[in-house]
């Protein structure tokens, strides 16, 4: 029974963008909540501004200066009299110095505490947390990185490969691989700043491993829950591709296991709200604790499915001090498939452009969540999701059998999609296990946290897409955007005018149009500026960060020489010289981040 105060939440700011935006204005809607969006200039047009009651502009179209910025998105907050913050998952969604001040900012924070983030966001701390409660953790030196001597005596002991992880890094970002001594050695030269050093930590890598989470709950009474299981194993470097509740084929005393884990890390650091333990299940069948994630997962979708309730919803009811809801018998099966507009005929690559065409699954246990519409772009400024497909039904092989249903339902024009690559794994043996139709006995769930990289899935699929002539090449950007929705003072309104009054509104109706004009011929001047750097030049084929320049200044460079490494969603793009030359000069350095038609590198070809 509640003891605690209850304070209604009648406004929610969401501080987040796409999909993610739109799933908690609609759980919101649903609860009588009235909702503020805000948005980077790229996304006045969107699904999300749409839905919401109110919609702000953040002034920018960087991620650093609207999604990252946290002193304008309270702004905004207060300006549109919201009285609670919900962050999604992504952007500022763990960031412990956000949830700070929107408390005090007398905002209420949609999440853990502060304290709760920041004792489970250092990845040192977190491990420290889990040895004291009984949780078991992979081996590995659970505090800051001394020497190099240090490192070899555990290898020494534990054996290779090891791990360097850093403390402060999430997502599967900030870790480096050891095969052997030598490899240690080389990481000390390259890293011998101590303050670095001190930020690091070891672990044993455990190989051929599954990747199990725990979709959790604690309200502020103490109640726990764990809503089901999640089988999240299916990744490319480290990002997951494809998520399913319950966690097939998983022993009962593992799932027990975790489940008393989990209950001891959210009651260790007194965390309440929604959240997702994380943990390895190794090939022996031995499970460890991996990390917390204080937040909403991409992959919360599968549990509210298997379970039949809408975690948003729970989300906001735990801040307004309501208990946990009594939790109903898991029911069925769930698998979501991530459609993301990266081209499996092109490894991955991100592609940008306009969806002139698109057509969603629908039918008994599907289920689509998305913020694309026909006509949207696809731009380079942030990430390639498109939707997910989710799927239930009553166990794992029909399930399956759903998904294929869904996936040959769906269809886009204009842009390539990842649809192919899911459509090749869920019909993988590996995959699809003893849940085939026709399995033979043997058969086993057999896929792992590298399993994409070790089978050379990605190849198969590209090589049987071009076999087939399935190369779908992205449409260029449209020529001209109507629109009736204007900004005035910051926050976007509908213009919405009696057609017989559009002649005497002309001079506004006039300015609404000058707005995509406007737009228009900046993209014109980009496109003439990238005209005039094209030919030798290496230019950046796509937004992404600079991870290496493969070549000094003034340096002689033939055709097919490695000129820069780019990385994109956790994807390696490598650009190389177009024509033997000088390099003339490098215009960007380790760390850059840079958008496509950025000149990169300046080569003087050969007469």
């Amino acid at each position: 029974m509640t003891k605690h105060e209850i304070r209604e939440i009648t406004r929610i700011l969401v501080a987040n963008r796409g999909e993610v935006a739109v799933r908690v204005i609609r759980s919101a809607r649903e609860m009588g909540i009235e909702t503020v969006a805000v948005y980077a200039e790229q996304d006045v047009q969107t699904l999300a501004c749409d839905l919401a009651d109110q919609a702000y502009s953040l002034g920018s179209t960087l991620a650093k200066d609207t999604y990252l910025n946290a002193e304008a998105i309270i702004a905004v907050a207060k300006r549109a009299k919201a009285d609670a913050i919900h962050p999604g998952y992504g952007f500022l969604a763990e960031n412990a110095e956000f949830a700070e001040a929107v408390e005090a900012a007398g905002i209420r924070w949609i999440g853990p505490s502060a304290r709760s983030i920041e004792s489970l966001g250092d990845k040192i701390r977190a491990r420290q947390i889990a040895e004291a409660n009984g949780v078991g953790t992979i081996p590995g030196i659970s505090s800051g990185i001394s020497d190099a001597q240090q490192v070899h005596d555990f290898a020494n002991h534990h054996g290779f490969p090891i791990l360097i992880k850093k403390a402060d890094s999430g997502g599967g970002m900030g870790i480096t691989r050891l095969d052997a001594a030598g490899d240690i050695d080389r990481f000390f030269t390259d890293h011998a700043d101590e303050e670095t050093l001190r930020g690091s930590f070891v672990e044993k890598l455990v190989e051929y491993a599954r990747h199990v989470e725990t979709q959790c709950m604690r309200d502020k009474a103490g109640h726990f829950a764990v809503v089901s299981t999640r089988d999240c194993s299916v990744q490319r470097r480290n990002q997951k591709v494809i998520e399913e509740a319950p966690a097939p084929h998983l022993p009962e005393e593992t799932v027990a296991t975790i489940n008393r884990w989990s209950e001891a890390l959210f009651n260790a650091v007194d965390y309440v709200g929604v959240g997702t333990c994380e943990f390895l299940i190794g090939s022996d069948g031995n499970p460890y604790f991996l990390e917390v994630n204080p937040r909403l997962q991409v992959e919360h979708t599968v549990s509210e499915e298997v379970a039949g309730i809408d975690l948003v919803r729970e989300q906001i009811r735990i801040t307004r001090g309501d208990d946990l809801p009594q939790l109903p018998q898991l029911r069925g099966h769930s698998i979501e498939a991530r459609l993301t507009s990266e081209n499996p005929a092109d490894d991955l690559m991100p592609n940008t452009g306009r969806i002139t065409r698109i057509t969603w699954p629908g039918g008994l246990g599907v289920r689509v969540d998305s913020f694309i519409r026909e006509g949207d772009s696809i731009g380079a400024d942030f990430d390639s999701l498109i939707a997910k497909i989710i799927v239930r039904a009553p166990d794992r092989q029909r399930a399956l059998a759903r998904l294929h249903r869904a996936l040959w339902e769906f269809s886009v024009d204009g842009l390539p999609t990842s649809a192919p690559l899911i459509e090749h794994i869920i019909r993988h043996p590996d995959f699809v296990g003893p849940d085939a139709v026709d399995a033979p006995a043997d058969a086993a769930f057999a896929v792992y946290t590298k399993w994409m990289e070790d089978t050379n899935v990605l190849k198969d699929v590209k090589a049987r897409m071009e076999r087939a002539g399935e190369v779908v090449q992205p449409t260029q950007e449209p020529e001209s955007i109507v629109t009736y929705i204007v900004e005035l003072a910051g926050k976007r309104m509908h213009l919405k005018l009696p057609e017989g009054l559009l002649a005497s509104a002309q001079e506004a109706a006039q300015a609404v149009a000058d707005l995509p004009r406007q737009r228009l011929r900046g993209a014109r001047k980009r496109k003439k500026a990238e005209a005039e750097i094209e030919g030798s030049d290496a230019i950046a084929p796509i937004q992404a960060t600079v991870v290496r320049i493969a070549i000094e200044p003034h340096a002689k460079v033939a055709e097919g020489d490695l000129l820069v490494v780019l990385e994109s969603m956790k994807m390696e793009k490598y650009i190389y010289a177009s024509c033997n030359g000088t390099v003339e000069h490098i215009h960007v350095g380790p760390g850059k981040t840079v958008k496509a038609g950025d000149l990169l590198i300046s080569i003087k070809e050969d007469e």
